[in-house]
């Protein structure tokens, strides 16, 4: 079967084909006058790339602050009931699969706080996405404070810093470096991840290429299309990173292999 790559100069309102070929894309709103799939395409393809962006703000806030949490000494007992809120919080949204999380964000938890009833579906997604790879980022910020020397903490207290100027100032800025290139893959997997949007109506890539399929019958090259997207973003997520990498790598360091301690 060849393809026809002409298809996506076709109108989505009939069977003409569009000179043109390009519209107004990338429009969250109210769709081109004239939209042609390419048009759709690329809509579809930004309507990924926020719930991606938005869902990696949710994930690296909390997946820090839960992950820095995790760390923390046992020396009281409201330290220890913190340490056991942020594994709870790690183990809840890990173990529950993302599909199934973006269904009780979309139609149960909107139950118990109406609030959320005048949220648009695209910001539940976030939400839902966001949490579940807090949890992931949480474990890699763990891994990262406990592999740095737990000398640099005692040294800083012992200068006169509080624990949580400790953090702030001498562990996290160590750790967030060292955990970089696991990192990376985390945030591809977000974009990849994306996906799951279908399930609540967002016309992000996924609905774009199953909708289509059904609408023209030309599902290789609708598919081709959206793999070749969800590859790009990937990969620019990928060089992003590596270029973060390459500017914030420590000179020299070795990471403690008996640093198992809290800090």
């Amino acid at each position: 079967m060849s393809l026809d790559l002409h298809i996506f100069c076709k109108s989505t309102y009939g069977e003409e084909y569009s000179p043109r070929c390009f519209g107004e894309f990338f429009t969250f709103g109210s769709p081109p006058s004239d939209p042609t799939y390419l048009d759709w395409l690329l809509t579809a393809w930004g309507w990924t790339a926020l719930v991606a962006a938005l869902a990696l703000f949710i994930a690296i806030l909390l997946g820090i602050v839960m992950g820095t949490l995790r760390t923390l000494p046992k020396d009281s007992l409201l330290d220890r009931c913190i340490i056991f809120l942020a594994n709870s919080w790690v183990e809840l949204f890990r173990n529950i699969p993302v599909l199934v999380q973006v269904f009780l964000w979309y139609h149960v938890i909107p139950i118990f706080i109406p609030a959320l009833k005048s949220f648009p579906s695209y910001i539940l997604v976030s939400i839902a996405l966001g949490f579940f790879t807090s949890a992931r980022i949480a474990e890699q910020v763990k891994s990262g404070i406990f592999s740095l020397p737990k000398g640099q903490s005692y040294a800083a207290l012992s200068l006169g810093m509080t624990r949580l100027q400790t953090y702030r100032f001498v562990i996290l800025p160590m750790a967030l470096r060292i955990v970089v290139p696991p990192l990376t893959s985390e945030f591809m997997n977000i974009v990849k991840n994306s996906s799951v949007a279908f399930a609540v109506s967002v016309s992000e890539l996924t609905l774009f290429a199953m909708q289509t399929q059904e609408e023209t019958s030309r599902g290789i090259e609708m598919y081709l299309a959206v793999t070749l997207l969800y590859a790009i973003s990937a990969f620019t997520v990928n060089r992003v990173m590596a270029y973060i990498e390459a500017k914030t790598k420590i000179p020299g360091f070795i990471s403690s292999a008996n640093s198992s301690g809290a800090h």
